[in-house]
């Protein structure tokens, strides 16, 4: 099996920053796009950024210029890097991966369980 492990959570002023992590582990032979979601108490999960196998990123209007995505294919992990962190970027964040397993076809999406992000002064 496939396990996607956040961390990095916490909470933060506003103007603060936080880096997550999230750790890809099992039986992966490959992953292309990585990605983190958030969802906020009342809203839809909503897409934050992305980042293809080959390093192409995109991002949310609303955390452009704020956020980066990057990642290493060695560990297996995706980090998100939130500067100038706002009382509206409170959510629980999630990743979310495209993953090929050893000894099967096709490809898997899986999720982590998700890490709080708290801003607040």
């Amino acid at each position: 099996q496939v396990q996607l492990v956040e961390s990095g959570g916490g909470l933060v002023q506003p103007g603060g920053s936080l880096r997550l992590s999230c750790a890809a582990s099992g039986s992966i032979l490959s992953i292309n796009a990585m990605r983190w979601y958030r969802q906020a108490p009342g809203k839809p999960r909503e897409l934050v950024a992305a980042i293809t196998g080959g390093g192409i990123t995109d991002f949310a209007d609303s955390v452009k210029g704020r956020f980066t995505i990057s990642r290493d294919n060695a560990k297996n992990t995706v980090y998100l890097q939130m500067s100038s962190l706002k009382p509206e970027d409170t959510a629980v964040y999630y990743c979310n991966a495209d993953v090929q397993r050893r000894l099967s076809t096709g490809w898997w999406g899986y999720w982590g369980q998700g890490t709080q992000v708290t801003v607040s002064s």
